[in-house]
């Protein structure tokens, strides 16, 4: 599956209520202070309904930060385009 980035910040954004301009490969749990256990668990289920995705109890637990996201989605065939 092939996607704009945009659609995956948007993803975080709205989870998260932060702007989507300021999402980068430095967003991570240790630096949105809105990013607690109960949003983590919505990422979850939003990047699953979002993507068409099933994560494995590894992988919820490994997607910290933005790169670690974008490379789980990778083994799951999400392409991103830029």
């Amino acid at each position: 599956m092939q996607v704009s980035e945009e659609k995956l910040k948007q993803v975080l954004a709205d989870i998260f209520n932060i702007d989507v301009s300021t999402i980068d490969d430095l967003t991570s749990v240790d630096t949105v202070e809105e990013w607690d256990s109960l949003k983590h668990l919505n990422l979850v289920l939003a990047l699953e309904q979002e993507f068409d995705i099933t994560l494995s109890v590894e992988q919820t637990v490994e997607i910290l930060n933005y790169p670690l996201i974008k490379a789980i989605l990778g083994e799951h065939g999400v392409k991103f385009d830029g």
